[in-house]
């Protein structure tokens, strides 16, 4: 597979994808820039065995990437209502296949195999990236670390992108490289206390318990808005 197929550089949109400016853009655009790369990856291992397990999680590589499509529809709906929804999720139902399966609004069609599942999560990506691209920046909605807005929900989606794709990587073969600048805005946004000179990626997986040699035993971001978030501080 191509390098660019893999990582695709910031400001490298999807033809048609509105304009912007600010940090709010710049995170929507980091969210499309990964999705794509996420369905470009997966596509290349649609051939494999999606139902071995992913690494370090309980569930198996199709439940790991339909929870991340069901997570970025959810996150659409937190943002989507009108009247905002600040003290608990919008009730969409959700069920669980099995005890330790992940609970899910968003289910793909078994029978369209793994290239359906992919084109839902494509689908669950745009609608993400569609409610913040149009969302008014002061809107505000609920997640259980932090009340977010728009910038904050895209940031979170993306994160469940590259850390769930990571996951998936090596049980199916694949090459997952995100580029160092999109890692950073998302450091940037959603975990303020971690290092800033040190590698973007590694800096990310090591937050999130993902690195060996270095063993959390729990973690979390911060989605808060902060009054005055700062500029970004730059890729290793």
């Amino acid at each position: 597979m191509a390098d660019d197929a893999r990582r695709i550089e910031p400001g490298q949109r999807p033809a048609g994808a509105g304009e912007g400016v600010g940090a709010v853009s710049a995170l929507v655009d980091d969210l499309d820039a990964v999705v794509a790369s996420a369905v470009a990856a997966l596509r290349e291992a649609c051939g494999r065995d999606w139902h071995v397990p992913a690494a370090g999680l309980d569930w198996d590589c199709w439940e790991t990437v339909e929870h991340v499509a069901d997570d970025l529809f959810a996150y659409a709906g937190q943002i989507a209502v009108r009247t905002p929804e600040t003290s608990t999720y919008v009730p969409f139902a959700f069920t669980a296949d099995r005890p330790a399966a992940p609970n899910l609004s968003v289910r793909a069609m078994p029978d369209r195999g793994n290239a359906g599942l992919v084109q839902v999560l494509d689908a669950c990506g745009g609608f993400l990236s569609g409610v913040v691209r149009h969302a008014d920046p002061g809107h505000r909605g609920w997640h259980p670390w932090g009340v977010s807005d728009p910038g904050g929900f895209a940031a979170m989606g993306t994160v469940e992108v590259l850390l769930h794709v990571h996951d998936v990587a090596g049980p199916l073969g694949m090459t997952w490289d995100p580029a160092p600048s999109v890692v950073r805005r998302v450091l940037d946004r959603l975990f303020p206390d971690v290092p800033g000179d040190a590698a973007p990626w590694p800096t990310l997986l090591r937050a999130t318990g993902r690195d060996p040699a270095v063993p959390v035993e729990a973690w979390r971001w911060d989605a808060s808005v902060r009054r005055s978030p700062g500029p970004s501080r730059g890729c290793a």
